[in-house]
C-alpha cells in the first residue's frame, strides 16, 4: 500500500482517487434509530460515500456536571441500536463508521468490523484512545482541530507504528467557522507534504462552498455535519447540510476535481482546431 493511498474496505482514498465525501451525522439522529436509517437513505441519495456516528458511554465521554451531559445523554445509541444500524446501512450499500469515544466503543465497532475508525479532534492528544484504536488493525482518519506540530506528529507516529493507513483532516474547531479568513486550507498541503499521507477537509463552516476550495487546496476527503433539518433541536443541526445540500456539495466537489484534471505539458484535444493559428517565427 502505497502511504498516499489508503483503502477503506473496496474503496481507495487519496491522490488520483475521488473524493471521500463522509456525511457526518455524529449525533443529529438525537438518540431517534429511525432518524438515522432516515439520514443513511438521504445520505445514499445525495450521493455521500459514508456516513459516520459517534460511539459513547456518556459518562465515559464527559463528567455528569459536563454542560453537554445532558445532551449527550440524549443522543446516545445503545450498541444494538448501532448494530442495527450498521447492518442497515450494509445493506443500502454504503459505508458506515463512527467516531468511538472510550475503549468499549472500540470493542464494539471493531465486532461490527468497520472499515475504519474516526479520531476527533478532542482525542489527538489521547494517546491511549489512538493506540487501541489503531491495534484494531484498520484506516484511522484523525481530525487535526486544536492541534499543533508535535501533537500531529505523535498521533501519525502511532498509526505508522502500528502499520494502520491514516487520512488526516484538516479541521477547525470552532461551530460554526466565524470567518473564511480562519480556514487556511494551505494546511491541507502543508499536511500531505509533510506526512505523504490522505489529507481532508473537516468542513465546519456554514454552507458548501468551502468543501469546493478545499478540494482545490488538495483534499482527498470532505467531512461535513448532515442533518434532516437545521431547525431541529441539537447542537450540531445549525452547522450542517440538509439532503439537498449536501447533494449540491457531493456535485460541486466532483465539478471541482475534475477541473484540476492532470499536469499536462501539451495540447490537448478541445485545442486542436486553433492550432492552425499558431504563428512561428
Amino acid at each position: 500500500m502505497k502511504n498516499n493511498i489508503v483503502k477503506i474496505n473496496d474503496r481507495e482514498v487519496g491522490e488520483g482517487r475521488d473524493v471521500f465525501i463522509i456525511a457526518e451525522i455524529g449525533i443529529n439522529h438525537n438518540g431517534d434509530v429511525k432518524t438515522a436509517k432516515k439520514l443513511i437513505d438521504m445520505a445514499k441519495w445525495a450521493g455521500a460515500s459514508a456516513v459516520k456516528l459517534q460511539t459513547y458511554i456518556t459518562e465515559k465521554r464527559v463528567a455528569k456536571d459536563s454542560p453537554i451531559y445532558s445532551i449527550l445523554k440524549e443522543c446516545e445509541l445503545s450498541f444494538s441500536q448501532q448494530k442495527e444500524l450498521f447492518n442497515y446501512a450494509r445493506d443500502k450499500n454504503i459505508e458506515f463508521f463512527s467516531t468511538p469515544f472510550d475503549d468499549e466503543s472500540v470493542d464494539f465497532l471493531a465486532s461490527l468490523d468497520v472499515g475504519c475508525y474516526k479520531i476527533a479532534s478532542f482525542d489527538i492528544v489521547n494517546k491511549k484512545l489512538l493506540q487501541k484504536v489503531c491495534a484494531k488493525g484498520k484506516p484511522v482518519i484523525i481530525s487535526r482541530g486544536m492541534a499543533n506540530q508535535q501533537e500531529i506528529d505523535d498521533a501519525a507516529d502511532i498509526a505508522k507504528n502500528a502499520g494502520v493507513g491514516v487520512i488526516i483532516l484538516h479541521c477547525i474547531s470552532s461551530y460554526p467557522v466565524p470567518s473564511h479568513k480562519d480556514l487556511n486550507l494551505e494546511t491541507i498541503k502543508a499536511l500531505k507534504y509533510r506526512y505523504n499521507c490522505p489529507v481532508g477537509f473537516s468542513d465546519h463552516t456554514l454552507g458548501v462552498e468551502t468543501a469546493k476550495y478545499a478540494v482545490a487546496a488538495g483534499a482527498d476527503a470532505i467531512e461535513k455535519h448532515f442533518t434532516l433539518s437545521r431547525k431541529d433541536k441539537g447542537p450540531d443541526h445549525i452547522l450542517s447540510t440538509e439532503p439537498t445540500e449536501m447533494k449540491d456539495l457531493i456535485s460541486g466537489v466532483k465539478i471541482a476535481k475534475e477541473m484540476l484534471g492532470i499536469a499536462m505539458w501539451s495540447s490537448i484535444p478541445a485545442e486542436q482546431n486553433i492550432k492552425q493559428y499558431r504563428r512561428y517565427s
